[in-house]
């Protein structure tokens, strides 16, 4: 006689308890359980609230509710794909990044060019993931603002909720000065010197996200202001194949998806190495010359410090592979004076 030996199945997740600490106080339950809940789908989390399997302190809440410190949330249990399992297996590599400034409240990184500021859209993991690596003990660590992958320069990440609060609405009420530096082929005009479009994002068939300037009259447009300071003309080196550019500071009033990269497109002087709004045929010349990347950096950056209110002023030094490319000795004779190339920081 066979005896079948039956396995225990195995018990079923069980739902649990988080208590809401101070950092989180005051946020809205929807994103305090994005963060508690990492991996699940936006849908998912929306729909165990509306379902009342969430619960805040034993009672059923809505998405817009403000947790308190003290709090009981009830998280259900949950399953997350085989891709998220997978991805949190495999962590981000930690990496510090080089710092501008750091205080109790927040981090000023130089972000580099080619890292993307967070995961997400084919990208496994960015700057956010990789510094809460590297900083296991930080309680938290939050994006305050965004850069393109292909931009480098200033980033702003918050230690504390009241300092993320307090800077996201500085850059929401356009209380910030954010500069940039950006080389654009030709002649930039020197009366050309504020740049008033709307801009409206589309996506391309294959999903990805693109921007266009618009009319006034756009219903999907968004009122976008640039302005421009024109830094140093810098000559043509046929011999290079490469025509005269102009080294520009741009100076974002709006904070639009692609902003600098349409506005200057749009007046007929795209970026330097823009693989998306750029001249094509120029970008393949470029880096036999020595620039590889997109010529647009985060340079400075004006904000009230959190807590102290003072008002704080960053730079960011250009990064050597382009200052070395607009070098004086770089063009040979350029009829620029010395100092429009001198102070790049």
């Amino acid at each position: 006689m066979k005896h079948i030996i039956e396995g225990k199945p195995s018990p079923a997740p069980a739902a649990r308890l988080v208590a809401v600490d101070a950092e989180s106080s005051g946020q809205r339950l929807d994103n305090f359980l994005l963060r508690q809940l990492k991996g699940v789908p936006k849908t998912h989390v929306y729909r165990i609230i509306r379902s009342g399997e969430v619960r805040v302190n034993k009672g059923r809440a809505s998405a817009d509710t403000r947790v308190a410190e003290g709090d009981q949330v009830r998280l259900p249990p949950v399953r997350v794909s085989e891709k998220v399992a997978l991805k949190a297996g495999h962590p981000a590599p930690a990496r510090e990044f080089p710092l501008l400034l750091e205080d109790e409240h927040l981090i000023a990184i130089d972000k580099p060019s080619g890292v993307a500021v967070h995961g997400g859209s084919g990208v496994s993991f960015g700057v956010i993931e990789q510094l809460r690596q590297a900083r296991p003990q930080a309680k938290f660590l939050e994006l305050v603002h965004r850069l393109d992958r292909e931009t480098s320069g200033i980033l702003l990440v918050a230690k504390k909720r009241s300092a993320l609060n307090q800077l996201q609405d500085q850059f929401r009420e356009r209380a910030t000065g954010k500069t940039y530096l950006a080389l654009v082929q030709g002649t930039w005009p020197a009366a050309n010197k504020v740049i008033d479009l709307p801009l409206h994002k589309y996506l391309l068939p294959d999903g990805e996200r693109r921007v266009r300037v618009t009319t006034p009259d756009d219903p999907d447009g968004m009122r976008s202001v640039t302005l421009v300071k024109v830094r140093a003309h810098l000559a043509p080196r046929p011999l290079q194949g490469l025509p005269a550019m102009t080294l520009l500071e741009v100076t974002i009033k709006t904070g639009r998806t692609h902003q600098i990269r349409v506005h200057l497109a749009s007046q007929g002087h795209p970026i330097a190495g823009d693989d998306k709004y750029g001249d094509f045929d120029l970008n393949k010349r470029l880096p036999r010359q020595g620039l590889k990347r997109m010529f647009l950096h985060a340079w400075r950056l004006q904000f009230n410090h959190p807590a102290s209110g003072e008002r704080v002023t960053l730079h960011a030094e250009l990064p050597p592979e382009l200052a070395d490319f607009i070098a004086p000795n770089a063009f040979g004779n350029s009829p620029c004076p010395p100092t429009d190339h001198a102070a790049l920081t």
